[in-house]
């Protein structure tokens, strides 16, 4: 438990460091010199980091031991967030984020499949689960908690604060998280043949428009919720949002390695219903708020049910597949943002649930036909 709650720990930083610069915009933007807007973008070079370096840094590490690996992202965030905290330079920043982002990259890519090995082949599920209670911690605690710290102390020590936690990961991480081999020299698994998985095929594109979903409206839920007049509680949407992923996490680890297909086919179902809700009612500030919590519900197990999905598909590649996971869902964080602000542009945040409602369709269709490959019934298969 000490080990996989040191792999939530770091997907807590992973998180926290892309996010954290969106609660601080106005500081950060003071603090560099530059408009609000060029600020932002050091979330946008954090995630191209990720987008960019996650398949190659994988392949390249594939030989090394898994702890090493893990050290060398850790370090990498000490390392540029320190950096971070430091910079006068806006260019500095931007290279420096997207050298964080690849260190997440490399992380993302690594801890699904960590995790998995530190257990038996039926708690594997379970484990993931506990490996990605990070996410939901930082999106409803940590992002709020950073913003008040940046905000009271400056933002610059909020990243300083990233970097102490990095160092004290680095101690848990060698005290805590066994060591296991990488593959051995010239018996890694070629890209190629992990990417022509049919199941691997069918899993990715759950992850493109499920996330796709999920991030268009993610992104521009202050819009959203000022329809329903909440503008000024965008922290309480949040906190719900948070706290119900939470629990879903909880569901999911219960459930995925019983019955992983109705998990997803269940999650999905569920969006898709809320979506409609939210086209009918939308504007209603006690829909929106049930409407979060069940969006939060369905959102917290999908980490951990689509990457295991992906692992058991892979294999021996099961790396390679979740560092092409790191690369399709970090493209559906970019697109899900550049779909989001045409649709705010052209008709409104009420053109939002229609686009979601047709995205989750999408994805609970490949997930419907993938029954052979993929997302098969029944309990998964060691």
């Amino acid at each position: 438990m000490a080990a996989l709650l040191a792999l939530a720990m770091t997907g807590f930083i992973c998180i926290a460091t892309e996010t954290l610069p969106a609660g601080l915009l106005p500081q950060v933007a003071d603090g560099l010199g530059v408009s609000q807007s060029l600020a932002g973008q050091t979330v946008a070079a954090y995630a191209l980091g990720s987008l960019v370096a996650a398949i190659p840094l994988t392949l390249l590490t594939q030989t090394w031991s898994r702890r090493s690996v893990l050290l060398l992202t850790v370090f990498g965030f000490l390392v540029f967030n320190s950096l971070t905290a430091l910079s006068q330079n806006y260019g500095l920043t931007l290279i420096v984020r997207f050298l964080a982002g690849a260190a997440a990259g490399l992380a993302w890519s690594l801890l699904a499949g960590y995790a998995r090995r530190m257990v038996a082949p039926h708690q594997q599920g379970q484990a993931m689960a506990i490996a990605m209670v990070g996410t939901p911690i930082a999106l409803s605690l940590g992002v709020p908690l950073g913003t008040w710290l940046g905000a009271t102390l400056g933002w610059r020590l909020a990243f300083g604060v990233m970097s102490l936690m990095s160092i004290g990961l680095i101690a848990w991480i060698l005290l805590a998280v066994p060591n296991y081999p990488g593959q051995k020299a010239g018996k890694g698994i070629p890209l190629g043949r992990v990417a022509g998985l049919a199941g691997v095929r069918a899993v990715l594109g759950v992850v493109l428009f499920w996330m796709l979903a999920h991030n268009l409206l993610y992104t521009y839920i202050a819009p959203f919720a000022a329809r329903a007049g909440l503008a000024d509680r965008v922290d309480l949407v949040l906190f719900i949002f948070g706290a119900a992923a939470l629990i879903g996490i909880w569901i999911s680890g219960r459930f995925v390695d019983r019955a992983l297909r109705a998990s997803v086919l269940v999650a999905l179902s569920i969006f898709a219903i809320t979506a409609l809700a939210l086209i009918l009612a939308g504007s209603h500030p006690a829909v929106l708020l049930v409407a979060t919590a069940a969006w939060g519900l369905t959102f917290g197990g999908a980490a951990t049910q689509l990457q295991t999905a992906l692992a058991d598909t892979a294999g021996d590649g099961a790396d390679i597949a979740l560092s092409m996971n790191v690369v399709v869902w970090n493209g559906a964080i970019a697109a899900g943002s550049l779909l989001g602000g045409i649709l705010l542009g052209k008709g409104g945040a009420g053109t939002f649930p229609p686009a979601v409602l047709a995205l989750t369709l999408i994805a609970l269709s490949i997930a419907f036909t993938a029954r052979a490959t993929g997302f098969p019934p029944g309990p998964r298969r060691a």
